[in-house]
């Protein structure tokens, strides 16, 4: 008897980069490029179309956490220019890319689970 795995959460296939309808093929093919579809289930990713979206939310969430800091560093020890080089550029490379994926993939996978497409214009 074929056992029926329940769909994953949009979380784990965020966080695991895996398929939003069986949760064991892979959503990636490469860093955040999506596969063609999953070679467990089949599922065409066809459907799935993040645009923007996880550029706006790393913005955001980088941003808050970014600037909030950079602040306090300034405004309590003022360092010189290039101490703030030293900390900020890679923490801000770090979380930006490190965001970036599993963003990515908790869109994707809200799109399936809530069956989104394209408006489509009925006349």
């Amino acid at each position: 008897m074929t056992q029926v795995r329940p769909m994953p959460s949009s979380l784990e296939v965020g966080l695991r980069g895996c398929c939003p309808r069986c949760g064991e093929g892979k959503l990636f093919g490469g860093f955040i490029d999506l596969a063609p579809k999953c070679e467990r289930c089949g599922l065409d990713y066809g459907f799935a179309d993040s645009g923007d979206g996880p550029a706006v939310f790393i913005m955001m969430i980088a941003g808050l956490f970014i600037v909030a800091r950079v602040l306090w560093v300034e405004f309590t020890w003022s360092p010189p220019y290039w101490v703030h080089a030293v900390l900020w550029i890679p923490l801000t490379l770090a979380l930006t890319i490190g965001l970036i994926r599993p963003l990515k993939g908790w869109l994707v996978a809200q799109q399936y689970r809530h069956k989104a497409e394209q408006g489509k214009l009925e006349i």
